[in-house]
């Protein structure tokens, strides 16, 4: 078994606004960063369009229409104030879905140990009907039911360690116990959700930070708080939203986390998934808007991924 990186150059195709922060430039960067030496021999996959059956799971048959119909001819349509389609984004956003149902083949299927998905647009703030934040379908949320839908598993943990709460996982899984929701962020901040009262079925782990939190404060969440949900849940595949916004550099929030401390949380990741379900772990790219810090910290992240995989 290997490290799989999953990615295909139509999720360079959406195009946002000038001075938009979800820019074609985040997965350049990225695509820089893993076509390091460091990274020779990983097994690298075209990610494949999202069948709608797919997508069914996680979302109503009338917002998947809406969101596959919006496209424009030219310029953008806009559902909702941050989150636009433009000439060429339905290609993206098909692929991103689908590079987690594919990763999660791989992982579940024993071709792959562990995968990330270097794609975008991010998922992890759509809810089951609505388009935001910059995401139209929950990534993390349709690779999840695929393994329990399509592969049988009866437990997937998800974590997120975006600086942005995941209210769309939240939503999607808030009555849903096969699945462990478990996320970090800082509060207060944007999407508004993700108070630590909020707990679904018993199953969603909320972890919150306020403004200026550093790597420490990081850790001790996930140390005390996460990863314990996690561990407690036995889960048969660790998903991770692997947002990189909560790094220092980064100008959409206020915390102080570095390069380490998302390798350190990673680590740990890595360790559950190790113990639990025989290292099967899939990673999401989310946020991250800061080129420099997103494609450091990406190849941190990943570097950890790539332990034991060969």
């Amino acid at each position: 078994m290997t490290f799989a990186i999953v990615t295909h150059r139509d999720c360079l195709g959406h195009v946002t606004p000038p001075g938009h922060p979800e820019r074609v430039e985040r997965l350049e960067a990225v695509n820089d960063a893993l076509a390091a030496a460091a990274f020779d021999g990983v097994l690298r996959i075209e990610a494949p369009l999202v069948a709608e059956s797919a997508l069914l799971r996680a979302h109503p048959k009338a917002f998947v229409d809406l969101v596959l119909s919006s496209e424009p001819e030219q310029g953008w349509a806009s559902l909702d104030p941050d989150t636009h389609l433009s000439p060429g984004s339905l290609p993206a956003v098909r692929r991103a879905a689908g590079a987690c149902v594919h990763a999660v083949d791989l992982v579940v299927g024993g071709t792959a140990r562990r995968a990330f998905c270097a794609t975008r647009p991010p998922g992890h703030h759509a809810r089951k009907a609505t388009a935001m934040g910059f995401c139209f379908f929950s990534n993390a949320a349709i690779g999840g039911l695929h393994a329990l839908e399509s592969h049988g598993l009866k437990r997937v943990a998800i974590a997120d360690f975006d600086v942005h709460h995941g209210n769309g996982t939240q939503d999607i899984f808030w009555s849903d116990p096969r699945v462990v929701f478990c996320s970090s962020h800082q509060w207060p901040l944007y999407p508004g959700t993700g108070r630590e009262s909020e707990t679904g079925a018993g199953n969603i782990f909320n972890a919150t930070l306020p403004p200026q939190s550093d790597g420490a404060a990081f850790r001790k969440v996930w140390s005390d708080r996460l990863l314990p949900a996690i561990d407690a849940h036995r889960p048969e595949l660790v998903i991770v939203s692997a947002g990189f916004d909560a790094h220092t550099r980064d100008p959409l929030a206020n915390l102080l986390v570095e390069d380490e401390d998302f390798a350190w949380v990673t680590e740990r990741l890595v360790d559950l998934a190790d113990s639990h379900c025989g290292g099967r772990l899939v990673s999401i790219l989310e946020g991250g808007y800061e080129l420099t810090a997103l494609a450091s910290s990406t190849a941190a992240h990943c570097r950890v991924l790539m332990r034991d995989s060969g």
